[in-house]
């Protein structure tokens, strides 16, 4: 493959459009629910059957999420095709993208459940977390493929503790994110109606299921909240390349947006807005900590860099 530069690869810019449109979707997604428009279209894959309804009202909002995520599994067979052309030499990326397109059928599948079970709790917050592990991967795809020649290696110990912290963080992300899923399935989004206290007191009386699971959001955001800026912080003084230490300064202030957005999304009583840009800064979050993770296992000395490139 010498014979070709890296910048004249088109796999990892389709692996980056593919992230940018699963963050897209994912907060039209969120707009669909915010905007109970969930079953405007009450039959499915077809829209009062047909696939070009009238795009008015609600159906507006569901087919176009409809639209969209067609759109992400043609677009993400198109990075898949690119990557089996431009990457024999590391067929990893072609195995990746093959579970890639397997999670976008079996996520489009519980989409469908979804709308056909008249949104059950557990089947529609499984379609989110299926979503978030695309995006995870896409991510991975993305980072791994970037050109970053550039960078300077960071000491083996520091990118070890680095990788650790950004995977354990991510992990925490996606856990509250699937959380957060729960509680606007089960409709628990205002079960607390005050922030930041929940019914005038710090730990409310758990006398229900949305109350709980409320709450637990609440309790996780804040752990969330610490672990990401503790990172952020102690990152700052680590030997790890400069990019690394923006990009993860870039979580910690995604993460406070999103707890005020949470606050936001509460005292606005769920206005579509700040709700859908809670679901938006959520995934923006783990995307972003996953690109940490892989910059920083690329930058380890002690590791072969996934991004290298064989000139």
């Amino acid at each position: 493959m010498s014979d070709i530069r890296a910048g004249d690869l088109l796999h990892p810019r389709a692996f980056k459009i593919t992230v940018f449109w699963t963050l897209f979707l994912l907060w039209l997604g969120s707009v669909v629910h915010a905007t109970e428009s969930s079953l405007a279209c009450p039959d499915w894959p077809t829209c009062f059957g047909t696939m070009v309804p009238e795009m008015s009202g609600g159906v507006f909002w569901e087919h176009l999420h409809r639209l969209v995520a067609g759109g992400l599994v043609l677009m993400f067979a198109l990075a898949t095709w690119l990557a089996r052309r431009e990457t024999r030499h590391r067929p990893w990326i072609f195995r990746a993208c093959l579970g890639g397109l397997a999670l976008l059928v079996i996520q489009s599948v519980f989409g469908g459940l979804t709308v056909l079970y008249r949104l059950p709790d557990l089947v529609s917050t499984t379609h989110l977390a299926l979503a978030l592990l695309f995006l995870t991967l896409a991510t991975v795809l993305a980072s791994s493929t970037a050109w970053a020649g550039d960078d300077e290696p960071a000491s083996t110990m520091a990118a070890d503790r680095a990788f650790a912290f950004a995977v354990f963080s991510g992990v925490l992300v996606f856990a509250q994110s699937v959380l957060g899923a729960l509680v606007r399935h089960m409709d628990a989004g205002m079960a607390c109606p005050d922030a930041p206290l929940c019914l005038g007191r710090v730990v409310p009386p758990l006398v229900n299921t949305p109350i709980t699971v409320h709450f637990l959001h609440r309790v996780l955001g804040i752990v969330v909240l610490v672990v990401v800026t503790a990172f952020a912080l102690w990152v700052r003084g680590a030997d790890v390349p400069a990019r690394v230490r923006r990009w993860t300064g870039v979580a910690a202030a995604l993460v406070l947006v999103q707890v005020l957005l949470g606050f936001a999304s509460v005292l606005t009583v769920l206005a579509v807005v700040p709700v859908s840009l809670h679901t938006l800064v959520a995934a923006s979050i783990l995307a972003t900590l996953v690109h940490v993770a892989v910059t920083t296992r690329n930058a380890n000395p002690a590791v072969v860099p996934v991004a290298a490139w064989d000139d």
